[in-house]
C-alpha cells in the first residue's frame, strides 16, 4: 500500500530547483512495478489442494478416451481446432470477422490511442500559433491632437509560442496513465476475442448435446410406440387389462412431452450461434453440430502460475488499471509543486499592409511565469489521498481477479477429472440398463414378468441414456472451459501480437 506524505516544504530558490528537477527528468509519485505472480506453496499442484492425476479415467463409450494433462504446454491461437471440426473452425473464424462485439472493442482501443496522441501532441512540445489581424479605428481630436480627429488602420502579424515546463513530471505521469488506458483497452480486445471464441465453441457443444438428447428421446419414443401396439393387441384379446394400455400410453405421452422443451432449447441455441457470428437470427445457413462430429482433445495444457498471470487478458487489463491508478498518484503529487510556463511571441505591427514585414515594425516579447499553490483549503492534498485510495482499490481488485483466474483453472481441472469418472460410471450404468431392458422385454413378451417391471426398465434406460449423452457433452464443454481459463492462446495470434506475449514484462514508463 502506498502511504501519504507531508506537504512539500518550498526552498527559496524554487525556480532553480524546478529547472534542475526538470533537467534531471524527475517525476513525482511511485514508479509502477509489475505485480509478482502469486507464491505457490507446492508447485506440484499449483491449482488444487491435492495433486491432479496424470490423466483422466477412460470409459467404454464414445468420447471416452482418457485425457492427459501436460504441464507448461503452450496454447495455440486457434485453440478450438483441437476438436478437429472444420465446421466449428469456420464458424469461429466467421465470428471473429463479423462480430460487432469485437469491432466495438477494437474501436475503443483506437479511441484510447488517439486520446494519447492528442494529449502528447499538446503537452510534450511547445504550442505554436499564428495570428494575423487588421483593425480600423477613429480617434477623437482630444486623443489624436488632430483637428476633427483621425482614422487609423492597424495591421499585425505574429507567431506565439508557449510551453509549460514539466518540472515535476505531471505531464509524464498523465501520459503514463493514458498509455495504461491504451493497454487496458488492448487487453479488453483480447478478452473479447477469448470470450467470443469460447462462446461459439461452448454453444456448438450445447447444440450437439441437445441433438443427442433429442435423438435418445426419439429412439425411446419409437420403442415405446412399438410396445404400446403390442399391449393394445394383448388388450384386444383380453390378455391384459385396459389399465395396462393406459399406463403404457401415459409413459409414451410423458416421453413425447419432453421433446418440445429440448427442441426449444436447440432452436434457441441455433439462434444464439447466428448472433455470435454477426448474423440476424433468421438468416440461417449455419452448420449443424453433433457429438459425433467433434473429437475430444486427448492432450490438455496446464500453464504454470507465472505464465497464467501473463496469459489471462482480464488479469492484464486489471494490471493496466493498477498502473493507471499509480500514475494518477504522480499527477496529484506533482500538482502540489509549482507550475512553470514559458512564453514568447514575434511579429509585426504597421499602419500599412506594405510596411507589415519591414524591420522597423518588428515586435517581440519573452515571458516566464511560476504558479505556486499557497492555500486551497487542502484540496490538493485531499486529491492526492483520493488517488492513493484509488490505487489501493485497484490493487485489491487486481488480487481478486488473480484469485478468480486460479479458481477458474482449478474448477476446470477438477471438472475434467470428475467428468471422465462420471462418463465411465455412466457408461457402465447405460450398458446395464440396456441389458436389463432387453431381458425384461423378452420376459414380458413370454409373460414371465409384470408390465410394471417393463415400465421401470424403460424409464431407467431413458434416464441412463440421456445422462450418458450429458456426460459426453460435459467433457467437451469443460475441455473448452479449460482453454478459456488458461487464456485461449491470443498471444499466438498475429493480429493480436501487439498486445505483448505473456512471457514479456509489463511496460513501464
Amino acid at each position: 500500500m502506498i502511504r501519504n506524505t507531508r506537504p512539500p516544504a518550498w526552498p527559496r530558490s524554487v525556480l532553480a530547483a524546478a529547472i534542475g528537477l526538470w533537467l534531471a527528468g524527475c517525476a513525482m509519485g511511485p514508479d509502477f512495478k509489475q505485480p509478482d505472480a502469486p507464491a505457490i506453496a507446492d508447485p506440484s499442484h499449483p491449482y488444487t489442494p491435492q495433486p491432479m492425476p496424470a490423466q483422466t479415467a477412460a470409459a467404454s463409450a464414445p468420447n471416452g478416451a482418457p485425457q492427459r494433462f501436460v504441464d507448461g504446454q503452450d496454447i495455440p491461437a486457434q485453440w478450438w481446432q483441437v476438436f478437429h471440426s472444420d465446421a466449428l473452425d469456420g464458424l469461429v473464424r466467421a465470428a471473429l470477422a463479423q462480430s460487432p462485439t469485437l469491432v466495438a472493442a477494437q474501436a475503443a482501443l483506437r479511441q484510447a490511442q488517439e486520446r494519447y496522441n492528442a494529449d502528447s501532441g499538446n503537452k510534450l512540445v511547445p504550442g505554436v500559433s499564428g495570428q494575423l489581424g487588421a483593425t480600423r479605428e477613429r480617434v477623437s481630436e482630444a486623443t489624436s491632437g488632430i483637428p476633427g480627429g483621425a482614422i487609423y488602420s492597424l495591421y499585425n502579424a505574429s507567431v506565439n509560442v508557449s510551453y509549460t515546463v514539466d518540472a515535476f513530471g505531471a505531464t509524464r505521469r498523465e501520459l503514463e496513465g493514458l498509455q495504461a488506458a491504451i493497454d487496458y483497452q488492448r487487453f479488453q480486445v483480447d478478452a473479447t476475442y477469448l470470450t467470443l471464441t469460447a462462446n461459439v465453441v461452448t454453444t456448438a457443444i450445447q447444440e450437439a448435446s441437445l441433438r443427442a438428447q433429442l435423438q435418445a428421446t426419439n429412439d425411446l419414443i419409437e420403442a415405446w410406440q412399438q410396445t404400446l401396439k403390442l399391449v393394445q393387441r394383448q388388450a384386444e384379446i383380453g390378455a391384459v387389462a385396459r389399465s395396462v394400455v393406459l399406463a403404457e400410453a401415459t409413459q409414451l405421452a410423458q416421453a413425447q412431452a419432453s421433446v418440445p422443451p429440448l427442441q426449444k432449447a436447440l432452436e434457441q441455441t441455433r439462434l444464439q450461434l447466428a448472433v455470435y457470428v454477426g448474423r440476424l437470427p433468421g438468416e440461417g445457413g449455419l452448420p449443424e453440430f453433433t457429438l459425433a462430429s467433434l473429437q475430444l482433445p486427448t492432450d490438455l495444457p496446464v500453464s504454470l502460475p507465472s505464465a497464467l498471470v501473463r496469459q489471462r487478458p482480464d488479469i492484464r487489463a486489471s494490471e493496466a488499471l493498477l498502473h493507471q491508478a499509480s500514475a494518477q498518484i504522480g499527477v496529484a503529487t506533482a500538482n502540489l509543486y509549482p507550475q512553470i510556463t514559458l512564453s514568447g511571441s514575434v511579429g509585426s505591427q504597421a499602419f500599412k499592409v506594405g510596411d507589415l514585414f519591414s524591420s522597423s515594425t518588428t515586435a517581440w516579447s519573452l515571458g516566464a511565469g511560476l504558479l505556486q499553490p499557497i492555500f486551497n483549503g487542502g484540496a490538493l492534498q485531499a486529491t492526492k489521498r483520493a488517488a492513493i485510495a484509488a490505487y489501493d482499490q485497484s490493487a485489491a481488485q487486481y488480487q481478486q481477479t488473480v484469485l478468480n483466474a486460479f479458481l477458474n483453472v482449478a474448477n476446470a481441472l477438477r471438472a475434467l477429472d470428475n467428468d471422465a469418472e462420471a462418463l465411465r460410471t455412466q457408461a457402465v450404468a447405460d450398458g446395464l440398463a440396456q441389458e436389463q431392458l432387453d431381458l425384461v422385454t423378452r420376459q414380458y413378451q413370454l409373460g414371465a414378468v409384470s408390465y410394471l417391471s417393463l415400465l421401470d426398465a424403460q424409464r431407467t434406460y431413458l434416464q441412463t441414456r440421456i445422462a450418458l449423452v450429458q456426460a459426453q457433452a460435459s467433457r467437451f464443454a469443460d475441455s473448452a472451459a479449460l482453454f478459456q481459463a488458461l487464456g485461449g492462446g491470443w498471444w499466438n495470434a498475429p493480429e493480436y501480437a501487439d498486445a505483448g506475449a505473456p512471457a514479456a514484462s509489463a511496460t513501464t514508463h
